[in-house]
């Protein structure tokens, strides 16, 4: 792995929801700068995984990362803290704008309808479907991207359990928004895993996929 620079810690907050989506304290959109920083946070991504696609991990170099994404190696390092977290903003776009959905979601609406509805609306500059499809299909070889793509969806976890306490009058503590932010995480997880193993993945695929999964996850989840 390349050195760490240690002030540089990456924000787990992306774009999207942001802080807005974990806290559920700021809606709208976020300013400039913070724009800015998601789409440098992009750039980087997508960047590491065409070279992450083509050579493997350990043969890229953060040099050539940062120069792919057309920013300096000491720029990259003020974005993220290792060759394999770079590609995090990737992932974890889409569950923020999920999670601001379902926080904003109508009550008396079933709570999956936002996940469906947003999973088949996502900006496509957002959500690059090639990138993806090519990051999840790392993360079977790579142990590092495996660790980055488990751990976002650990994190999202903790954060559905949230909302649904919300609605629900629970605390995110209780069994049961815990169970079922497990069962709509694991929905979304193996949806898009689905999606990527398959032998032609079209982007249109990938919202049915995920409303398919969590069709069959209904039964456990909220209304």
């Amino acid at each position: 792995m390349d050195a760490v620079h240690v002030g540089g810690a990456q924000d787990p907050v992306v774009a999207g929801g942001g802080p807005a989506a974990r806290g559920g304290t700021r809606l709208g959109r976020p300013p400039l700068t913070e724009r800015r920083k998601a789409a440098t946070r992009l750039d980087i991504a997508h960047a590491a995984v065409r070279l992450f696609a083509d050579r493997g991990v350990a043969a890229t170099t953060a040099e050539e990362i940062a120069t792919a994404a057309g920013i300096s190696q000491r720029t990259l390092w003020r974005y993220t803290s290792s060759k394999e977290l770079c590609v995090r903003p990737l992932l974890t776009y889409a569950l923020d704008v999920v999670t601001s959905l379902m926080r904003s979601w109508p009550r008396d609406r079933p709570l999956v309808r936002a996940v469906v509805g947003d999973s088949a609306s996502l900006p496509a500059s957002a959500t690059d479907t090639g990138a993806l499809r090519d990051l999840v299909l790392l993360t079977r070889t790579e142990p590092g991207l495996r660790a980055v793509w488990l751990q976002v969806h650990r994190d999202a976890e903790a954060v559905f359990a949230e909302v649904i306490a919300e609605r629900t009058g629970r605390s995110a503590d209780d069994l049961a928004p815990r169970v079922q932010a497990t069962v709509l995480n694991g929905a979304l997880r193996v949806a898009v895993e689905q999606w990527a193993g398959g032998a032609d993945p079209q982007p249109s695929e990938l919202p049915r996929t995920i409303a398919r999964a969590l069709e069959i996850a209904q039964p456990g989840l909220p209304g």
